[in-house]
């Protein structure tokens, strides 16, 4: 947790996004690091949480990381907690709350709102096109004798 801590204290003084670090450990190893990369890449995708796991794929060359835990200087926000899911996490260990990020003008509860929302009442609105079309893309991956599954 100290490194994470670390990590978003350096890189935020740096200039590469916001206060927030995440490493990923397996087997009391860090496999992977990251740090809030929001405004230095232009990535709103490039949370600290997301670029620990990038990380952590790329050097284990796996999509799960099942037999690791994230340690993040800030509770996960709804999509780093989807990715946390996703990758498979077994623990997760969290220093600041979501109510202390909401203090310093991090706010996620629009998205957490959003998320329980029906789609036909959500502030973007949403449409659905060529469902079809796009059905045919599933089919084909139903039949794929080859596909990796996760």
């Amino acid at each position: 947790m100290r490194e994470a801590i670390r990590l978003s204290r350096v890189k935020m003084r740096g200039n590469h996004g916001g206060p927030f670090g995440a490493v990923v450990v397996r087997k009391g190893k860090i496999v992977g690091r990251g740090w809030n990369q929001v405004t230095s890449t232009n990535d709103p995708t490039a949370h600290a949480e997301m670029v620990a796991i990038r990380d952590a794929c790329k050097r284990l060359k796996n999509f799960q990381l099942d037999d690791c835990e994230l340690y993040t200087s800030c509770e996960p926000c709804p999509m780093c907690l989807a990715a946390i899911y996703w990758a498979r996490f077994k623990k997760v260990y969290y220093g600041n709350t979501r109510k202390d990020a909401q203090r310093i003008d991090f706010d996620d509860d629009l998205i957490y709102d959003e998320v329980a929302t029906l789609i036909s009442k959500r502030k973007i609105p949403m449409k659905q096109l060529l469902r079809g079309e796009a059905l045919t893309a599933f089919a084909e991956w139903a039949k794929k004798g080859d596909r990796v599954r996760y």
